[in-house]
Formats: structure tokens, C-alpha cells, sequence
């Protein structure tokens, strides 16, 4: 079993839990924040659903592109990037979003706030450095 496929395999297991249960998973994410974010392969098109923790702020989504604490950005970062315009899953609702990566003003706060919430985000980026973890911002749209 490669890597990616382990993590295929937990993300589904994850995203079942979601749907099943109206937006709530245990394990790992119990207790916290989660949505599904749906998403375009920018190379291939495939459709994609990622399952990440989110932070509410105002009426938007921010998501961490954490790629826990790896190097390199996670795949749906770039695919957002290609394809802002997209659906997440909160609770057991769908939204309309476009996604947008936050400016230095205001990642600050979010980010902060989030490695106050959930201290392995601080480890995050110490792994991830040189690379500064994007925050998105998930826009309703109507």
C-alpha cells in the first residue's frame, strides 16, 4: 500500500463518518471543526473531496494548507488556486464558495488563533519552514 493510498483510505473513512453523521467525526477530528472541501484536479479534472479543519471567520471558511507540517503545499491547494470557484460541505449543508488565499494582515489573526486552538499547528510550522502555511478563505457565494 503506497502512502497516498493510505491517506485515500483514511480520508474516506473520514468523509463517510461526515456524511453519516451530519458533519460530526471522532477520532482525530473529534471535537473539532471539520468540513469537506470539494475540489478540481488542476491537471486531470477529477473531482475531489478533502476532509480539513476549519476556523469561522465572519461569514467565510478559513482552511489551513498545513499538509500537516510537510515542505511542500497539499495538491488542493494548487487546485484551488486553478479552480477557486467550489463547494464545501458544513454540517450536513452545501455551500457555494471562491477561495481566495489570505493577505498578511489578515492571515495573521487566523493563523495565530488557530496554533492558540490547536497547538500542533505551532509544530506544523516549525516542519514546514522554510514554506509560510497559506491560509485560504472560503468566500460564500450566492
Amino acid at each position: 500500500m503506497t502512502e497516498s493510498t493510505g491517506l485515500d483510505d483514511f480520508n474516506e473513512k473520514v468523509i463517510r463518518e461526515f456524511r453519516d453523521n451530519n458533519g460530526k467525526v471522532g477520532g482525530w477530528f473529534e471535537g473539532r471543526t471539520v468540513l469537506l472541501l470539494h475540489h478540481k484536479g488542476a491537471r486531470t479534472g477529477t473531482q475531489r473531496v478533502n476532509p480539513l479543519m476549519y476556523q469561522k471567520v465572519a461569514d467565510s471558511y478559513a482552511i489551513f494548507a498545513s499538509n500537516g507540517g510537510d515542505p511542500a503545499d497539499p495538491k488542493w491547494y494548487h487546485n484551488l488556486l486553478t479552480s477557486p470557484d467550489t463547494v464545501i460541505e458544513v454540517d450536513n449543508e452545501k455551500i457555494g464558495v471562491r477561495a481566495r488565499v489570505a493577505g498578511p494582515d489578515e492571515r495573521g489573526p487566523i493563523w495565530e488563533k488557530q496554533m492558540r486552538d490547536m497547538p500542533n499547528f505551532a509544530e506544523y510550522e516549525k516542519t514546514a519552514a522554510p514554506r509560510e502555511i497559506p491560509v485560504i478563505i472560503l468566500d460564500p457565494v450566492s
